[in-house]
């Protein structure tokens, strides 16, 4: 039957793809990459050549219907981010939802998502937590991070080499220098690394030593106490 399946790949390490990842491809008649060459080189490191197609944020919202046209007409698809499960801060939530809505069987396989490991490997509560994928890099950054300072979950971000730095800077201003943190680099790679302690601490850390690779920061939720704190001195200034 023909379908859409969303299929994780590694987010580093080729080794972690799936059994099942590795069927879908094989068994489809053509594969969606954001970056073909980044594909290609994937599907040769498992022997697999099926042909290629672009899609990617900037041609997703062209090109959703002619994939769901061709689904519809008994082909079967598979869509593959560069690393990770496409729809997590990759593309793929427009060519899903345009398929749910023509009625096309989409199956979405488990698999490789930096966010998880990143989380569970922070030390902090992962029962509940929040996920904010990419900051904006402008407008409404300082504001939404305003809006996370009391969350009292676990908070997930990404964010590339080039702003850590400035982003940890942003966390002490809104969320205090000493608020816990957990910065996760390069995951499931050679050079993999897991810097823990306040956000001053981290923060002095990466001013020293170049940040490189691809991050996830996990800012620990707001003590009870002190949204206890906060509460209570609300309701005695509004007596």
């Amino acid at each position: 039957m023909s379908k859409l399946y969303i299929v994780p790949t590694p987010i580093g390490n080729l080794d972690d793809i799936t059994l099942r990842a590795i069927k879908v491809l094989k068994e489809a008649d053509y594969i969606l990459a954001e970056d073909t060459r980044t594909s290609a080189f994937l599907l040769k490191h498992l022997g697999i050549d099926k042909p290629l197609r672009s899609h990617h944020k900037f041609n997703e919202h062209a090109t959703a219907a002619a994939v769901a046209e061709s689904i519809e007409a008994g082909r079967t698809v598979a869509l593959v981010s560069d690393a990770g499960t496409p729809g997590i801060s990759d593309p793929g939530f427009l060519l899903v939802r345009t398929c749910v809505e023509a009625g096309i069987e989409v199956e979405t396989l488990p698999g490789a998502t930096a966010l998880i490991p990143a989380l569970v490997q922070s030390g902090f509560p992962c029962d509940r937590f929040c996920f904010e994928g990419f900051l904006p890099q402008k407008k409404g950054r300082t504001k939404r991070l305003q809006e996370l300072a009391d969350e009292s979950r676990s908070v997930i971000f990404y964010e590339s080499p080039f702003r850590v730095v400035k982003c940890l800077e942003q966390l002490a201003e809104v969320f205090g220098e000493e608020r816990q943190v957990s910065v996760s680099r390069e995951l499931t790679k050679k050079f993999e690394q897991t810097v823990r302690g306040t956000i001053s601490e981290v923060l002095e850390h990466f001013k020293q030593n170049e940040p490189k690779g691809e991050f996830v920061i996990v800012v620990a939720g707001k003590p009870k106490a002190e949204r206890e704190s906060k509460h209570n001195k609300y309701a005695r200034e509004e007596e």
